[in-house]
């Protein structure tokens, strides 16, 4: 019984967040563009172990694990013969897609968190406008749209073709 208070706690906590099309969507296309990039292993929906800061300090509800949307570890991450259930190690790049039932405030408080767990470069994208903004850090950025050829995270060197994401 007190699973289920724990899982319906879980759910009202927003550790489990609604997808929609244009999110599932989005989150498939930009998997695969960074899957092609044989340096990452690209994973997507996975639990971090976040216990080390406190998460509230951030104004986030979840207790002790983050979950992006996407994340890309160096290819040296490899399957384990056990499972991981939560992740201690951070990924260098971390992807949110914004969702009909979130804010980008929301995200952005993940984002402060990402980066003092040790995330390198954190993508905010945005499918109802077309939009990516890539965080080097918690208040820098830079936005990129349909008008551009590519999207480009210098911390990272990664280039990929906008179309190729929102031209659906």
């Amino acid at each position: 019984m007190s699973e289920l208070l724990e899982i319906e706690s879980d759910y009202q906590n927003e550790n489990f967040e609604m997808g929609s099309l244009n999110h599932g969507i989005m989150q498939t296309r930009i998997a695969s563009q960074l899957f092609r990039d044989e340096r990452f292993t690209v994973i997507i929906e996975l639990s971090l172990d976040a216990s080390k800061i406190d998460l509230s300090s951030f104004g986030l509800k979840a207790k002790d694990e983050l979950k992006p949307d996407i994340c890309a570890y160096p290819n040296t991450v490899k399957r384990k013969r056990r499972d991981m259930v939560k992740m201690p190690e951070m990924p260098l790049l971390v992807i949110e897609i914004i969702s009909p039932s979130q804010s980008i405030d929301s995200l952005l408080a993940k984002f402060d968190a990402y980066f003092e767990l040790g995330v390198k470069s954190c993508w905010l994208v945005m499918p109802s406008l077309d939009i990516v903004d890539v965080y080097s850090q918690p208040d820098q950025h830079k936005s990129f749209d349909m008008d551009d050829t590519e999207i480009i995270d210098e911390v990272m060197d990664i280039h990929l073709p906008i179309q190729k994401l929102f031209e659906w």
